[in-house]
């Protein structure tokens, strides 16, 4: 004779079973806030030091600011007209945004393919040698961009440079050239600089994803005959597809705002008006020409610039954790 034990409607109300046969736990408020209760003191301390001085840039954008107002304190409101200004300017045309964007492509051209070649190079090599590539490499990565550009400066200096020795000793000029105050030879010697200083990064990103592709592919392939060349495009790119997206979108974010690399060139401060790109053209306007509203109108224009490359980058990132 079996007994049946009858549970009591209250206490199957308190614990209802689940799909997997446990109960259902509601979380508690204080959970939920956890997380954010841990960054709010990081989350404070960048709204400090980035979200304000961002909210402050913008506002001087919409002034006419200068040293009168610096000095009287009050503010001279003037809406939009700075913006008007700007892509009203011929210069922004025909100087600034071909200097920065077609300075950002080729250098992140530059870089990555560069980045790419001695990637698989180090790949190719024992522990040994890549332990010594590699360190070599990061020492250029580690460079800080001042000293990298007084290097290139020094190379190419019209007077004492060894480029201009070295053509003049070949017989391939007569007398040393200045080659800063060319513009697009000026970009060239800023595009060494930077592939020069960008390329480790992307060295060492692509070797970690070039030692994760599977042996046996690339062994498979090479007994079907393929080629270096045809292995590279047909396997080692579709497995590196997202490593060489986040490459890409990081050397575009960094080429976009270079700064010291233009400015600390000859004529790059301001003197070269064909050198300007939008970085070193919001500062010049600012705290050379004394027109810090103007100028914060171009720093906010290329806030936005890299804050959508960095939509752009994020979005990849958490495509790359769905995968």
């Amino acid at each position: 004779m079996t007994s049946t034990i009858q549970v009591p409607t209250s206490a199957r109300g308190a614990e209802s079973p689940r799909a997997g046969g446990g109960p259902v736990q509601r979380k508690n408020p204080i959970t939920r806030l956890r997380p954010w209760l841990l960054l709010a003191p990081a989350l404070a301390v960048l709204a400090v030091l980035l979200l304000w001085p961002l909210v402050r840039v913008f506002l001087f954008s919409l002034q006419d600011y200068g040293l009168r107002e610096i000095v009287s304190g009050e503010p001279n409101w003037i809406g939009i007209d700075n913006y008007l200004e700007v892509f009203t300017d011929p210069t922004l045309w025909t100087v600034v945004l071909p200097n920065t964007v077609g300075f950002a492509v080729l250098a992140v051209a530059g870089t990555v393919a560069l980045g790419t070649a001695v990637a698989v190079l180090m790949a190719s090599l024992g522990p040994f040698w890549r332990t010594i590539v590699g360190s070599a490499i990061m020492i250029a990565w580690a460079m800080p961009a001042v000293t990298g550009t007084y290097v290139w400066v020094w190379i190419f200096d019209a007077d004492r440079g060894i480029f201009n020795e070295t053509l003049q000793a070949l017989g391939l000029q007569d007398e040393p050239v200045n080659w800063f105050t060319n513009r697009y030879t000026f970009y060239a010697i800023v595009l060494l600089n930077v592939v020069h200083h960008g390329f480790p990064f992307v060295a060492i990103t692509i070797l970690a994803g070039l030692l994760g592709v599977p042996k046996e592919m690339l062994e498979a392939a090479e007994m079907d005959g393929a080629g270096p060349w045809r292995r590279f495009w047909r396997i080692i790119v579709p497995n590196l597809k997202q490593v060489f997206a986040v490459v890409i979108i990081l050397s575009t974010i960094w080429d976009f705002k270079v700064f010291a690399q233009v400015y600390l060139m000859p004529g790059g401060s301001g003197s070269n008006r064909e050198a300007l790109n939008l970085g070193v053209w919001s500062y010049v306007e600012s705290f050379g020409q004394n027109r810090y509203g103007f100028g914060s109108a171009i720093a906010v224009l290329l806030t936005l610039v890299l804050l959508a490359i960095t939509v752009v980058y994020v979005r990849t990132m958490l495509k790359e954790e769905e995968l």
